[in-house]
């Protein structure tokens, strides 16, 4: 079998769907070696889009998500997308052309070295050849989807894709159950708490412990505080849901939090939100995750490390007791938290339209949201019933993720109805995959949220004293047409104008942008000083 064939029928077999990328020439017998065992190469405006959309696409499915990217610029490019399932904890495989043995040691076009620059960025990276293709590609995956899971590297040299291999089963790899090592005297801790907070992270989230949490709950309720790319685990209805750590107005989160005797930190990740960066100082904290942890050295931390049902066989220590939420309403708290929205969504600017926005979608929206002010809002204000309802990025925190996010949903979910949430500099960061979704068909909602700057920047500017400089993006409409790269431009300049935006870009049957033009002044209300 050809080394491409290989690669081929080796993803195929792990449940790849797609390949997101920009070919060179070299790519051609991998590309055709996908389209023959019917993996689809999606061609993309940018190699970090390539990355992003891979990285969305593990989430979203059970299987890895796919990149490719050509030599040194287009790898370089790729990086910066790959990072995304590096912090976020997405299975990734990211291949890229190399340069052929012969030029290793010779100086050539486009030529670095692909191993030192994924080092960075990746669990692991190989160079592919003929003799170690099959081992190569068995620990690839198995690495990609381990504990944390996370992008991997396979650079194949630009000669290699029709060289033969020796035969060799291809098939996927398992995850393989981790063993539970408790430490410490975690259930002397649990057993001793009166006014315990369960705090969920992104491994929750990663692997869906709604049921557990909710049987747990239901024996011993509790306040439970989620991370931004925790939120859906608890759904936003339920009594013990007190809000969102880091994200919008969450200093009122976190002293309802910070009024405790435990935390209870559940598949809590810290690659998003730090314990000491809300944990007030000494507050003991009982740490149940995959892997070990690092964590700060200033509490009183005791850890369960293992699979989630490890988690739940040591927390039915757990007194059951309707005692624990004595004296805490989290009701109250998010109904607190929902009048300060409340407040700004009744005039025009960023909290009108989104709640507009989200009012006026289907139950079962999909939604992505951009790095940048408006994240903060939605990570508190969108209430979804899951995690894979909104994807954001808040471990690797990159602009430009929002576009490329939502036509990744699109393209795993057709016949959900998909909106992307972003800010004009987001926006710039990825406008030329306006053109894969013409390419591909996919009528996804783009809300600019347009408030002319790099608010969060602006904002953090006035934090520290400093005058306003270089992150205003232009003194008129960005846009200044109704079409930008063939898509249709709605203008939304107040409530009315939004609403009838919105109704119109849900008729149509492709791509649309709805450019909402709003200033930033709420932000600084709600963005929590760090």
């Amino acid at each position: 079998m050809e080394i491409a064939s290989f690669i081929a029928r080796s993803l195929k077999n792990s449940g790849v769907r797609f390949v997101f990328g920009v070919p060179g020439g070299p790519s051609i017998p991998l590309m055709e070696a996908w389209r023959e065992e019917g993996i689809p190469f999606i061609l993309t405006s940018h190699e970090g889009a390539s990355g992003i959309m891979a990285t969305v696409t593990a989430r979203i499915s059970s299987a890895p998500g796919v990149c490719h990217a050509t030599f040194g610029p287009g790898a370089v490019n790729l990086a910066s997308g790959v990072g995304a399932a590096l912090l976020d904890r997405s299975p990734l495989i990211a291949f890229t052309t190399e340069v052929p043995d012969t030029m290793l040691a010779r100086t050539t076009q486009m030529k670095i070295d692909h191993q030192k620059l994924f080092s960075a960025v990746t669990k692991g990276t190989w160079r592919l050849t003929p003799q170690n293709a099959a081992e190569v590609m068995t620990e690839a995956i198995k690495l990609a989807t381990g504990e944390y899971p996370g992008p991997v590297h396979v650079g194949i040299p630009s000669d290699a894709g029709s060289i033969d291999i020796p035969s060799t089963p291809a098939g996927s790899a398992g995850r393989g159950k981790l063993s539970t090592a408790v430490r410490g005297d975690i259930k002397s801790k649990l057993k001793g708490a009166s006014r315990p907070v369960i705090a969920l992270g992104l491994t929750a989230a990663r692997r869906n412990i709604t049921h557990e949490l909710l049987s747990l709950l239901e024996r011993c309720p509790m306040p439970v505080v989620v991370t931004p790319m925790a939120k859906g685990v608890i759904p936003p209805s339920h009594p013990c849901f007190a809000g969102v750590l880091f994200h919008a107005f969450s200093d009122k989160v976190e002293a309802f939090a910070g009024n405790s005797d435990l935390i209870i930190g559940l598949g809590y990740d810290e690659v998003e939100f730090n314990y000491d960066s809300w944990v007030p100082p000494g507050l003991p904290i009982a740490h149940f995750n995959t892997v070990l942890s690092d964590m700060p050295d200033n509490y009183p931390v005791v850890m369960a490390t293992g699979e989630p049902d490890s988690w739940f066989e040591i927390l039915r220590c757990l007194p059951e007791s309707a005692d624990y939420m004595t004296g805490r309403d989290p009701a109250s708290l998010i109904n607190e938290i929902g009048e300060l929205f409340g407040g700004m969504s009744d005039r025009w600017g960023p909290a009108m339209v989104m709640s507009r926005v989200c009012e006026a979608m289907p139950e079962g929206a999909l939604y992505s949201c951009d790095v940048g002010s408006h994240l903060h809002m939605a990570g508190q204000m969108i209430n979804i019933s899951s995690p894979d309802q909104m994807m954001m990025t808040n471990g690797w925190s990159s602009m430009g993720f929002g576009l490329p996010a939502a036509l990744a949903i699109k393209l795993n979910r057709p016949h959900s109805e998909v909106v992307a949430f972003t800010g004009d500099g987001g926006f710039l960061m990825s406008v030329g995959e306006l053109l894969t979704a013409r390419r591909y068909g996919l009528n996804v909602i783009v809300v600019v949220i347009s408030d002319n700057e790099l608010n969060l920047i602006k904002v953090k500017q006035s934090w520290r004293g400093v005058a306003p400089y270089a992150t205003d993006i232009i003194g008129e409409d960005m846009f200044g047409s109704d079409r930008c790269l063939g898509v249709k431009v709605i203008q939304a300049i107040c409530e009315d104008s939004l609403l009838a935006a919105i109704e119109e870009a849900r008729g149509m049957s492709e791509p649309v942008i709805i450019n909402a033009r709003v200033k930033g002044d709420d932000y600084y209300r709600m963005i929590v000083r760090r």
